[in-house]
């Protein structure tokens, strides 16, 4: 039985804290595949505007290349807004009926998961597994991968705003495009981490 592993977000930019704790995932859990599913925009962040959806989907693209067990997926960049974690798990199940899905999520998103579109639903269709860079002994409702990472997308482009290298932070691809695009340039970002 496949077993496939379900990582959203805005990847604004994507960074090597996403791509070390999916892997521990993809490893720990024994999946087949980990699918980054770039989000238009997150209905739990509707005041924060992420750079634009296709130079974000570059980047991911970019950053997972030549990676084994790693995927990238449009699922919800191309459906209107707003787009849903539910629909997601749900075009995925019918496209892989035999599947199980397991659905990483930041320890930063569990406060709010209750909140979810249609949260009963999505609980009874994937197994939510918490990614925590935090470094702190917390209890989760749900296993965790652990892995203390101080990186976050916030830090990263305000360290790009204010000139300073995001060298290691991201894959090399992944800089190249942010400073070809000229991407966070100007004023601090406080969005929450990502």
């Amino acid at each position: 039985m496949k077993k496939i592993g379900i990582y959203g977000g805005t990847f604004d930019p994507i960074h090597h804290a996403h791509l070390i704790l999916a892997r521990e995932a993809l490893e720990s859990l024994q999946l087949d595949e980990v699918v980054f599913v770039l989000a238009a925009q997150s209905p739990h962040k509707s005041n924060w505007r992420p750079a634009a959806c296709e130079v974000r989907w570059e980047m991911l693209t970019a950053a997972l290349a030549g990676e084994r067990g790693f995927t990238a997926s449009r699922l919800e960049l191309d459906r209107p807004l707003p787009s849903y974690s539910i629909e997601t798990v749900e075009q995925m199940r019918a496209q892989n009926p035999a599947a199980v899905f397991y659905f990483l999520l930041g320890e930063d998103n569990l406060p709010k998961l209750d909140s979810w579109h249609r949260f009963a639903e999505l609980r009874q269709l994937v197994q939510f597994i918490v990614l925590d860079r935090s470094g702190m002994e917390v209890e989760f409702p749900y296993p965790a991968i652990r892995r203390k990472i101080d990186i976050s997308a916030t830090t990263i482009r305000n360290r790009v705003a204010s000139g300073q290298s995001i060298r290691y932070l991201v894959p090399e691809a992944v800089e190249r495009i942010i400073r070809r695009e000229n991407l966070y340039q100007g004023r601090k970002q406080s969005n929450p981490k990502s």
